[in-house]
């Protein structure tokens, strides 16, 4: 079997029994591919089902001369794990070449995020006296209120609003869907700009279902959503480096603060393992301080 054939079968497994996204399946199609790079770079006439550890460790070796940052070098290691667990599955293959392959060691980075008072500041920045402003006091409500990815919330449709209720039904990564609650404010601020804004909108063929659309009555990117928080932070003078996944990252830090269980995070966040929710246990450093001062007899 060659490479070709080998991806195009992979490539039809993440399709269609994993059920990711495009976005997910071209990026693990491009970890591999790396490895085909390097064995045409290096001369190297192997194919996918001959490939030993001796191979891998010149391949890691190799892409640790491009720069590639320990982040970059664990994405793709597991991206051709994936693969070789798919060879394994489909028994093409007796034993799994990247068993004994270590990816780098990489940091657990503290994701930014905001303190209620920010979250405040930024919101009181909106001007609701204008259809965007009021369609934009919504949006970032419901990020908040319900700690969405962008994408989620760009895509989110009238027909998933269950206002009676207090959920939204949102579809994430590998288009799992799942329910998430929302606050009231938001469910608020979400009617004032569908009665108020968008039933006046002449909205295009094919959007009538998205709840967020842009002065043209088409569904928004991502981009415009990252340009109006930047415009925002700037108005209101904030220091930081806002993006919409701080909301989210504050969504679930303010949460686990307040004594949220964890397991109800992860639930909301739609993420696949807990491991990846603890990342949010983190408390605030003023808030250390704080119960250091208030409750140790030497302080």
């Amino acid at each position: 079997m060659n490479w070709s054939t080998s991806l195009t079968q992979f490539q039809g497994y993440l399709q269609l029994e994993k059920s990711l996204s495009s976005n997910s399946v071209e990026a693990y199609l491009r970890d591999v591919r790396k490895l085909v790079q390097y064995f045409e770079i290096t001369h190297q006439k192997i194919s996918p089902l001959a490939v030993e550890v001796v191979h891998l460790q010149g391949f890691l070796e190799w892409i640790n001369t491009l720069g590639m940052t320990p982040h970059s070098q664990a994405r793709t290691i597991s991206g051709i794990r994936a693969f070789y667990k798919f060879l394994i599955m489909e028994d093409m293959i007796q034993s799994d070449p990247t068993e004994t392959i270590e990816a780098p060691k990489l940091q657990r980075k503290l994701p930014d995020t905001l303190s209620y008072q920010e979250i405040v500041q930024l919101f009181e920045g909106i001007d609701v006296s204008t259809p965007e402003g009021t369609r934009n006091k919504a949006m970032l409500e419901t990020l908040y209120s319900s700690g969405l990815r962008v994408s989620e919330l760009i895509e989110l449709k009238l027909s998933n609003l269950y206002e009676d209720l207090g959920f939204l039904r949102v579809t994430g990564k590998g288009n799992k869907e799942r329910l998430v609650p929302i606050g009231k404010d938001a469910l608020k601020y979400i009617r004032v700009y569908l009665d108020g804004v968008r039933r006046h909108q002449t909205i295009k063929k094919g959007h009538e279902d998205f709840v967020f659309l842009n002065r043209r009555g088409t569904s928004l990117t991502r981009v415009m959503v990252f340009n109006i928080i930047k415009d925002l932070t700037a108005k209101v003078g904030l220091a930081k480096n806002v993006s919409p996944h701080t909301f989210r990252h504050s969504f679930a830090t303010h949460l686990i603060e307040g004594g949220a269980d964890l397991r109800a995070v992860q639930e909301m966040l739609g993420h696949e393992s807990i491991t990846t929710t603890e990342i949010y246990t983190h408390l605030d450093r003023d808030y250390l301080k704080q119960v250091i001062q208030e409750f140790h007899p030497r302080s």
